[in-house]
């Protein structure tokens, strides 16, 4: 497999984020279930701060309190978002 990395990520709503990916994969991913399963993202359950996210140095979905969550996971994600 090619190398997976992420060219738009765009705030929609709640934990919802519209993708856009290399590949030209694109759409709207549901975050809902990692923010809550992971304690380090759990400030991230307010939605104004979940909505507060960038893309880092390695094209990686990031806030500022640490955590991120890797191209190849949202791919996934976007890929069964699309079926």
């Amino acid at each position: 497999m090619d190398c997976i990395y992420l060219l738009e990520a765009h705030y929609i709503e709640k934990f919802k984020v519209f993708l856009k990916f290399n590949t030209g994969l694109s759409g709207e991913v549901d975050l809902k279930d990692i923010i809550y399963k992971y304690k380090i993202a759990s400030s991230l359950r307010d939605c104004k701060k979940f909505s507060d996210f960038y893309l880092d140095s390695w094209s990686t979905l990031a806030w500022k309190c640490g955590f991120d969550i890797a191209p190849e996971t949202l791919y996934e994600k976007c890929e069964i978002s699309a079926q």
